[in-house]
């Protein structure tokens, strides 16, 4: 027998992987499974969670047969996934009563509106941390309850079940013997008091949701499940489980106040890392937890984008662009220089810091010499500039962040591409420092779960997993990026909907 394991089961929005690391953090196998969107409505995303389930299974065999090891060699498994992504299912035979409800689902938001028009916001986001909006678990619950018949009435006599994506696998991977969730994925509800670390009996009659079929809410690190034997063979436990962006904050090694990173996958995700101090943002941010160790949380602002990689994807598959994201920034690279083309990328509404959830999509500035490559770099550049949206709210809150040379630390993958990442710099007006290894969720999850298996000493002996020396320097002048920062809050402007008082 080798050296010990590490397992990370990363169940993203577009795919479910699974990644075997040694104690150093290095990748040695993998495996993965595309995951199908499907899109009954304008507005509305829905997963397969029987899918989802089966594929895990099969990518956690596939990896530890391809690093040529067997799963007795396994020391732990790490469950990072998808947040705030919604199932609900029945106790006895752990089937599913509906679709997924994904994250970036908008079909709740006339609940919201109708709750901020009730004057519920303040006191939620007080206790939660987090605003009034359709991207949290907590009214899509209820909204699967009152569609399905029955649901409701069978969820009261306590028959059904629900929870984030981590909880649906950890209850069909330990074979319905573990309902349970971790605090990360906990303060992605809408139903937990952030400082308690606990479901909170007025926010479930608020979001109407019943406590009963609530998981149990724990900690990122700790012997969390045992996975029945049947699906994979041999002994394998649960160690570590966290949301995927708290996942990601520390496969980048960001455990300290002041550390931040960005995750640029479907969408993007900024953290920034605040301590054992939870502050609430004056300015649309959210505060959520950052991890809980040993019963003790530290915590983190956070920006959602919905769409980031999403809109290079939607330029392959919907303009016809191919060869992949490769390809897409090929073309942005011919771009007319100053061409003033400027994409606002609000598919599915926009996050924070205006969360309007019923603003879409929208390209200005177009010209009779303007083309897809212009289109293409102005996508790109959204992304920075959303960014940049999100670095300003967080120094409105957080005094000192972005400070200095204090890089922004970046990874998934369009971080990957030395010409975003710079570019990335240049918009933003600070340093970035791309991810030595791309696969930081998976990391992440790694090594939580190395630290509940005892792998590591402490979260510092465990974060010092290999980080990025690289570091892009903004190299445009100060003008010219505050100019075209301009331009993009203009067309933010236009693209937003005015919502009636």
């Amino acid at each position: 027998m080798g050296q010990p394991l590490i397992l990370a089961l990363d169940q993203g929005t577009t795919s479910t992987r699974a990644i075997v690391f040694d104690r150093e953090g290095a990748a040695l196998a993998q495996a993965s499974r595309h995951l199908v969107q499907s899109y009954p409505r304008d507005g509305w995303v829905e997963h397969d969670p029987e899918a989802i389930f089966a594929d895990s299974v099969a990518v956690i065999r596939e990896a530890v047969e391809s690093a040529g090891r067997s799963m007795a060699d396994v020391a732990a498994l790490g469950l990072s996934n998808q947040r705030e992504t919604t199932v609900v299912w029945e106790r006895e035979s752990g089937r599913p009563i509906h679709p997924a409800i994904v994250w970036q689902d908008r079909r709740t938001a006339d609940v919201c509106d109708r709750l901020r028009r009730e004057g519920a916001e303040a006191e939620v986001s007080k206790v939660t941390g987090l605003l009034l909006d359709p991207y949290f678990a907590a009214t899509k619950i209820a909204w699967i309850l009152d569609a399905v018949e029955g649901a409701r009435a069978r969820a009261e006599r306590g028959e059904l079940l629900a929870g984030t994506i981590d909880s649906w696998l950890i209850w069909r991977l330990s074979g319905g013997k573990a309902h349970v969730t971790d605090a990360t994925n906990a303060s992605r509800t809408l139903l937990m008091d952030l400082e308690r670390q606990e479901w909170r009996d007025d926010l479930c009659k608020l979001f109407r949701v019943p406590k009963a079929v609530l998981p149990e809410i724990g900690d990122n690190v700790g012997r969390i499940a045992e996975v029945s034997p049947e699906l994979v063979g041999g002994g394998l436990s649960i160690c570590g489980a966290a949301g995927d962006q708290q996942a990601a904050l520390m496969g980048q090694g960001c455990i300290a106040a002041g550390d931040a990173k960005a995750t640029y996958g479907t969408g993007c995700f900024l953290l920034l890392h605040t301590g054992e101090e939870a502050p609430r943002s004056s300015a649309r941010l959210l505060t959520t937890v950052a991890a809980r160790i040993g019963g003790r949380a530290t915590y983190a602002l956070e920006g959602s984008i919905f769409i980031a990689g999403a809109a290079i994807q939607w330029l392959n598959e919907e303009l016809g662009i191919e060869g992949g994201p490769a390809a897409v920034e090929a073309l942005a690279r011919k771009a007319r220089p100053g061409h003033g083309v400027m994409a606002v990328p609000a598919f599915t509404g926009l996050g924070a810091p205006y969360w309007d959830a019923e603003a879409r999509g929208a390209i200005f500035g177009l010209t009779r010499d303007a083309g897809l490559a212009e289109i293409a770099e102005a996508m790109f550049d959204a992304c920075a500039f959303q960014t940049r949206d999100l670095i300003e709210a967080m120094r409105q809150d957080a005094a000192g962040a972005f400070a200095g040379d204090h890089p922004l630390r970046i990874d998934g993958g369009m971080a990957q591409s030395a010409w975003f990442a710079q570019r990335l710099a240049d918009l933003i007006g600070a340093p970035t420092a791309p991810a030595a290894n791309p696969q930081t969720t998976a990391l992440g999850a790694a090594l939580f779960a190395g630290l509940g298996a005892g792998l590591y000493e402490s979260v510092a002996d465990a974060a010092e997993a290999p980080k990025s020396t690289a570091m892009m320097k903004p190299a445009i002048s100060e003008q010219v990026r505050e100019a075209r920062y301009g331009s993009w809050r203009d067309a933010v402007a236009r693209a937003l909907v005015k919502r009636e008082s």
